[in-house]
């Protein structure tokens, strides 16, 4: 007869490595008003690792599920007026400081002649710093994610709405997350497994 405290030191039999592993748990609804209703639900319980798919924008999606505003324009911002200090400083280091042209009498720091420079290199650092920040902030590239493997997940593009918690999530608990997402009446529940 063995002990507690031999039982305890027992080997554990191992995982294959090859076993599926739960990512995360997903409703489909079959309107908006389900997806909607869920990710208020979601939401108000505290999960914060979480997403909502719909083959269409959903107007008060944000709202719903609390996500906060952005910080990518001020991103832009901070790019487009470091463009615009860039332009202004090389146009009059150039043209009155380091080599200063008298052109038609006019005066050697002229900002009408150096709009079009300033104008450029503001424009530029700010859509650059709009497309490398947006990459940055939603981790892309994703090269793969789980639910693409999943056949009704496919439907997303045509009529179906999805939730899918993540099991990532510090409140992710599946019995206590699957009696939630059974709460708001999805047409299906399923695992996503890797």
């Amino acid at each position: 007869m063995t002990t507690d405290l031999e039982q305890s030191h027992a080997p554990i039999a191992a995982m294959p490595e090859d076993a599926p592993r739960l990512v995360a748990l997903m409703g489909e609804y079959a309107d908006v008003d389900g997806v909607m209703l869920a990710a208020r639900r979601v939401r108000d319980e505290g999960y914060t690792i979480w997403d909502v798919h719909s083959p269409f924008p959903i107007h008060g999606i944000d709202k719903a599920m609390g996500i906060r505003a952005t910080i990518l324009p001020w991103i832009v911002l901070g790019a487009g007026l470091t463009g615009m200090i860039t332009g202004l400083g090389l146009t009059i280091w150039t043209m009155s400081v380091d080599y200063p042209y008298l052109i038609s009498g006019k005066p050697l720091n002229s900002l009408p002649a150096w709009i079009p420079i300033v104008f450029e290199l503001t424009i530029l650092l700010g859509a650059l710093a709009a497309v490398f920040g947006m990459l940055m902030l939603n981790k892309l590239p994703m090269l793969y994610n789980p639910l693409l493997n999943h056949d009704r997940f496919r439907r997303v593009t045509d009529d179906r709405f999805f939730l899918v918690i993540d099991c990532r999530d510090p409140k992710f608990d599946l019995r206590q997350t699957k009696i939630l997402l059974e709460s708001t009446n999805p047409a299906m529940i399923e695992r996503i497994e890797d």
